[in-house]
Formats: structure tokens, sequence, C-alpha cells
């Protein structure tokens, strides 16, 4: 009995230290985001390049099923960009390089080719990776709050 006691207090010593704060980490996630989509505003595109070069496995805003998004550096165009994420809050799994941001997406968006969305409201959850330097998307989950609503893009495809 003894010895299983101290394996589990083992054990979560260990998953405890694993996500400990960093703040440099957050900090840089954070401006991250910020970065992005500042540069969506201005420019009326995303950045390219924001996917794991393993992909990225996602349940977006618009419902559906899992989408798994490949590593590629596709560049999606706005007719209009008026989207601000808040209250961003990132989680450090491993200084520098794994973390999990959560935060609000609001506003209002018109991708090029695809209907616009007016009242766009979302919670987000993204886990981010370092790779060569840079922060990646490895996993997301968007979901609409209620009385907002999501994209209307519902797969890779699309």
């Amino acid at each position: 009995m003894k010895r299983i006691l101290l394996a589990v207090t083992g054990l979560m010593m260990l998953c405890m230290s694993a996500a400990q704060a960093d703040p440099a980490t957050e900090a840089a996630v954070k401006k991250h985001i910020l970065d992005n989509n500042a540069y969506s505003i201005r420019e009326l595109k995303s950045p390219g390049g924001q996917v794991s070069k393993e992909g990225s496995m996602e349940f977006w805003s618009s419902g559906g099923l899992l989408q798994e998004v490949p590593p590629a550096d596709e560049v999606e165009e706005f007719d209009a960009f008026g989207l601000k994420p808040k209250h961003i809050h990132v989680i450090t799994l491993v200084p520098g390089k794994v973390a999990v941001a959560m935060y609000y997406s609001e506003g209002a968006i018109d991708r090029k080719n695809s209907a616009a969305v007016p009242n766009y409201r979302t919670r987000a959850t993204q886990v981010f990776v370092k790779e060569d330097g840079k922060w990646k998307v490895r996993a997301a989950h968007w979901s609409p709050i209620s009385g907002g609503a999501g994209t209307s893009q519902t797969s890779v495809e699309n």
C-alpha cells in the first residue's frame, strides 16, 4: 500500500510540475494570438503557416465533425475582418515548447467566398507547440457563445 501511495504521489507531483506557470511562454503565446489577429485586420488575410508540421485536430464553431487540418501554408482572405480576441488565458504545459490558450473571439467576419458572420462570438481553446522558433497550432476547439454565431465553414474542403 505504501508503494502505491508513493507512486500516486510521485505521479501527481510530476503532473503538477509539468503545468507550472511560465510567464515568458504565456506572454509569447498571447502576443502570437494578438499579432496574428492584428495582421488579419490590417491585411484582410490570415498569416500563413500557422498549423503544426504534424497538422491540427480541430472542432470549429460552425459545428460538425472533428476536422483534420493539414500543415499547409494556406492563407484565408477576407472581405472584412473585425474579430477581437478577449480575456486570453494561457497555461504552460512545457515551458517554451507547449501551451494551451483559452479566450473569447468576438466581432464580425466576412471570408471571401463564404457567408458573412456579423455576430461572431466564440470560446476558443488552442494548443500551441513551438516548431523552428515559431508557435504553431496543434489542436483547437471553437464553440459559439449563446446569442452569437460561429463560422459558416464546415470542412477543410470549403
